[in-house]
């Protein structure tokens, strides 16, 4: 090998290490953190999707800049939030857990047409914008942005989407909530139906902000993201997300207000903000 070669080598193989060093000494990769479920637009079926009282799928997101550690005194301020406020008892009966966890391998199926983006989204907006109970909670409203973005988190707002433990479409309601929510509205929503689909999910996230507002937050139904100093937060809004996806059961304990699936409340908050169906 000649000398022009040798050194010709060395500074390639020094150039490399350098590049290495400069990036860290491995390819930069996503985070991989829970996220909200992105419909497909094939017709493909998604694995493991499921309705009310499943986990969401973790999908891989981009890596996020590490936050500054708190002061003590935002240190104390957020201990003193994951207190639970006192309960006030009451007698009002809670519908029926949701079922166990599907196999990862099950895949969801399809049945009929699926609601266009205009058509679920009046739904929806029409479903939120109902007064549940004009004289005993006259202010008590869904806000707009959760409906959107719950529906998108169950189910990427596919109307005719059957998950495997039984939830049904936009936003994945389950056949025994649907009853529930129907004996207790005096109703009788058809859950196939994608706009009674729609009222049934709100009408259950409405139920749940009166239910949480009665027994841990003074009569107050205030559902909003500015009370909430995280996603693990001890306020109205994290415990209606929470219930809705493991049952208020869940949430309601004999230790008090807990949050027993933080990601979860935390992909339907990001979504309140950001989501693309936002915009739709």
């Amino acid at each position: 090998m000649s000398g022009s070669r040798r050194y010709g080598l060395a500074v390639a193989a020094v150039a490399s290490l350098l590049l290495a060093s400069a990036c860290g000494g491995q390819p930069a990769g996503p985070e991989s953190r829970d996220s909200a479920y992105t419909a497909p637009t094939d017709g493909t079926e998604v694995a493991g999707l499921t309705g009310l009282g499943g986990a969401p799928t973790p999908t891989p997101t981009a890596s996020a800049k590490p936050k500054p550690s708190p002061s003590k005194s935002a240190k104390k301020k957020t201990a003193a939030k994951k207190t639970s406020p006192p309960r006030k008892p009451t007698a009002e009966k809670l519908p029926p857990p949701p079922p166990k966890q599907p196999p990862a391998s099950c895949r969801p199926t399809y049945v009929g047409t699926q609601a266009s983006r205009a058509e679920a989204k009046a739904a929806l907006t029409e479903a939120a914008g109902r007064t549940y109970w004009p004289t005993s909670a006259p202010d008590l409203r869904v806000p707009l942005g959760l409906v959107k973005a719950t529906a998108y988190q169950e189910s990427g707002w596919q109307s005719n989407i059957v998950a495997c433990d039984g939830g049904v479409g936009l936003m994945q309601v389950m056949p025994d909530t649907a009853a529930f929510v129907n004996q207790r509205f005096g109703q009788s929503y058809d859950i196939d139906d994608y706009r009674d689909n729609a009222t049934l999910g709100a009408n259950y996230l409405a139920w749940l902000i009166k239910y949480f507002g009665d027994v841990y937050f003074g009569g107050s139904y205030a559902a909003d993201p500015a009370d909430c100093a995280d996603h693990g937060d001890l306020c109205l809004l994290n415990a209606v997300i929470a219930a809705y996806n493991y049952g208020p059961g869940a949430v309601d304990t004999a230790e008090g207000l807990v949050i027993p699936n933080p990601r979860y409340v935390d992909n339907v908050r990001s979504l309140m903000r950001t989501c693309v169906c936002l915009s739709w």
